[in-house]
């Protein structure tokens, strides 16, 4: 299904002239360098039904080819093979809010590894990971560019090991979200719960702060080593992760205790808790590193938070199940995704105000944005589908089928893909390069 305005298509097409005129002229190298309130349950027909693996064993290499050379003055330089095959994000060829998107790559498991995607994120530096949750109890690391599989992690580990007291043996975790620090070095992982007998009680998506539910850890994964390298307390039910950015301090939202874990990176243990309510989710902060917004999914409310003096207050109330935030690189504009109105909407942070909005499909759950910007990618878990949103004029440019329950998606900013997690056990990858409609 494709929606588009005429003066949407006929703007994207005099843009596309124009670029296609400067190639001619021989210029464009110099110009372009789970069920209804349950966000966390798979439907069981998807997971059932999902398709075999195809893919190939991974033969990915992880850069083992970028060599230091050093010139007679005394300079590091790289060598010419290295340049080559460094990844380098940036911006797309042509303004995302004009390109087309094209499925070009079907990901599914294996019997050994299966995937059940809740989510999937970008490092912006080569690899990007999915978090299957307890269903799989493992990430899945893969080559940006290849797609192929760099590396399956186990959740389970041995928290002692990583200077955890008071949890001896071995534990399983959940992985639900991760945010990468800016360099790609480090992903932080949330663990939806802790399978072992020392965590208490195991985590449910109705629990309230008074359900005993035991508090939960972080994973970091170091991408050098691709392993798990640090392990850090945080709340009851951890779900989404966000990093400040002057990046020295980590975000998340504790589902069961109704609260926000504010983490220091340098010492890797929470420094304080932030009250916020029912259900916390989505995570934005301003470039100030100060102001954070987040989005309480079942109070229904859109808060505003002081990360210095702790202080939380409601910014808007919403329609029901506001769930994920997006912030303009400049940030001007929040964009919120409330589920239960299929709306996402745009606020502007200076007024805090909303200013336009757009009905995506039915139930929105993730989005993300383009590398310039100009576009959001939004995934509608009851349609289902994914949509590409204009963030200028809130229009929708296009949609995508996917298989049921898609509710994790993220923008590759060196190959400019969209990859759309489906929870049933499959990821779509689609190019946003293309200057022409493929189905036109």
């Amino acid at each position: 299904m494709r929606v588009r305005r005429e003066t949407k298509y006929q703007r994207r097409r005099a843009i596309v002239g124009g670029v296609a005129v400067l190639a001619l002229a021989g210029t464009l190298t110099a110009c372009l360098t789970g069920g209804a309130d349950d966000p966390d349950a798979p439907a069981q027909e998807a997971a059932d039904t999902a398709p075999a693996d195809t893919a190939p064993e991974p033969t990915v290499s992880l850069g083992e080819d970028l060599v230091d050379a050093t010139s007679d003055d005394g300079d590091q330089e790289t060598t010419d093979a290295a340049e080559e095959s460094a990844p380098v994000a940036g911006p797309p060829p042509i303004p995302s809010d004009t390109s087309f998107m094209e499925r070009i790559d079907y990901i599914t498991g294996t019997d050994e590894d299966p995937i059940t995607p809740k989510s999937v994120v970008a490092s912006g530096a080569g690899l990007v990971v999915a978090n299957n949750m307890m269903y799989s109890h493992s990430s899945t690391f893969y080559d940006a560019e290849s797609r192929e599989v760099a590396a399956t992690l186990s959740d389970e580990i041995v928290p002692e090991d990583f200077g955890v007291e008071d949890h001896p043996g071995t534990a399983k975790g959940s992985p639900v979200e991760a945010a990468w620090t800016d360099d790609g070095k480090f992903a932080y992982v949330s663990q939806y719960t802790m399978y072992g007998d020392s965590f208490g009680v195991e985590g449910f998506d109705d629990c309230t702060p008074d359900s005993g539910v035991g508090p939960s850890l972080l994973y970091r994964f170091n991408a050098e080593l691709m392993e798990w390298d640090q392990v850090i307390k945080v709340g009851a039910v951890p779900k989404y992760v966000d990093i400040t950015p002057d990046q020295k301090t980590i975000l998340v939202s504790n589902w069961c205790d109704s609260t926000i874990s504010v983490v220091d990176r340098e010492s890797a243990e929470e420094i304080k808790t932030i009250p916020i309510a029912a259900a916390p989710r989505g995570i934005e902060v301003l470039p100030d590193n100060r102001t954070a917004y987040v989005a309480a999914m079942y109070a229904d409310k859109l808060f505003k938070v002081d990360l210095e003096t702790g202080e939380s207050e409601v910014m808007m109330e919403t329609g029901r199940k506001p769930r994920h935030l997006n912030l303009s690189p400049d940030g001007k504009f929040l964009f919120m995704a409330v589920s239960g109105a299929d709306t996402i909407y745009k606020i502007d942070t200076e007024t805090e105000e909303i200013v336009d909005q757009v009905v995506s499909g039915r139930e929105p759950r993730s989005m993300i944005m383009s590398s310039d910007g100009t576009a959001l990618y939004v995934v509608n878990y009851y349609e289902p589908s994914v949509a590409k949103i204009s963030t200028d004029d809130m229009e929708v440019l296009q949609k995508e089928p996917t298989d049921a329950n898609p509710i994790g998606i993220t923008y590759e900013p060196i190959t400019h893909t969209v990859w759309v997690a489906c929870y049933g056990g499959s990821i779509y990858v689609f190019d946003d390069t293309l200057a022409e409609d493929p189905q036109a």
